[in-house]
């Protein structure tokens, strides 16, 4: 089983009946993922893909009794459908949506209970091969087996899965815990499942420039008992600059792939210098 997903997982689609929450309910259902509902407000009543669609995340708790959520809906609207989610008792709400402001996603974090788990916002979701996916994840590029992944970039998350996919290192959960400043789940929350997950045999961390999301994760890595092979983007990345989404801005002195990279191999991390030294170290370790 996967790590927050599996094979029991009950999904609804937020914003299922515009056309990036139609497309991407499809390529889930495709994948195996259980859709039990979807809610558009103003759109119960109809179906999409032969999934339910109902007005209100109350509605489709009630009628459908979903315990995760993904959310496809405009940035202006994705806290409040955030706020609706968590309200309902989902366990498991992941956020699609690029563009939320800060200060919307502070409220949110700041609201969030225990119960509820956050990925994202701007992230590309959840993958378990052979059980269920959450997200926009492509479905061919998966392959079940024993690494874990989790990555702030969704596109790296992408190459570095189909990679491995190629190489035959099979993967038990890729995460995407999303590139903004301000998200829900960290590296060192995932971190904590992969450690516990019996499943999972070594886990690669896939971060970028901007934040200190990758420093925050040292203090766990060194008390993990199963190897982590880092590998971080960005090394040419100019000071001040943003490059690609909101969290990817190296300020002075912080935030750099050189500063990353140097603290974790000071604190004894083993960081790949390449996608091809990835697979490398993790066929060292799992030999």
């Amino acid at each position: 089983m996967g790590i927050l997903i599996n094979k029991d997982t009950r999904l609804l689609v937020q914003g299922i009946t515009g056309s990036v929450g139609s497309f991407q309910a499809k390529q889930m259902k495709d994948f195996g993922t259980g859709i039990v509902a979807g809610v558009t407000p103003g759109k119960g009543g109809s179906e999409v893909h032969g999934i339910p669609v109902f007005d209100s995340v109350k509605e489709a708790v009630d009628e459908a009794d979903p315990n995760a959520s993904v959310i496809f809906v405009p940035p202006q609207f994705a806290a409040d459908a955030i706020f609706e989610a968590a309200d309902s008792g989902m366990e498991l709400i992941v956020c699609i949506t690029e563009g939320i402001p800060v200060h919307d996603m502070m409220r949110v974090c700041a609201y969030l209970k225990p119960q509820s788990r956050l990925l994202g916002a701007n992230c590309p979701g959840i993958t378990a091969p052979g059980e269920s996916k959450i997200g926009i994840m492509p479905n061919s590029i998966h392959l079940p087996g024993n690494i874990g992944l989790v990555s702030r970039s969704g596109t790296l998350t992408y190459e570095i899965v189909d990679l491995l996919s190629k190489n035959g290192l099979g993967q038990s959960t890729s995460v995407g815990i999303g590139g903004d400043p301000v998200t829900g789940m960290s590296f060192a929350d995932i971190l904590e499942l992969f450690e516990e997950d019996p499943k999972t045999h070594a886990v690669v961390l896939v971060g970028e420039i901007g934040g200190t999301a990758e420093e925050d994760s040292i203090e766990f890595i060194r008390g993990m008992s199963k190897p982590v092979i880092s590998y971080i983007v960005g090394v040419s990345a100019p000071p001040g600059k943003t490059m690609g989404h909101a969290g990817a801005i190296v300020s002075a002195g912080s935030g750099s792939a050189l500063e990353k990279i140097a603290a974790l191999e000071n604190a004894g991390v083993t960081v790949a210098k390449s996608p091809a030294d990835i697979v490398k170290r993790l066929n060292y370790f799992l030999r």
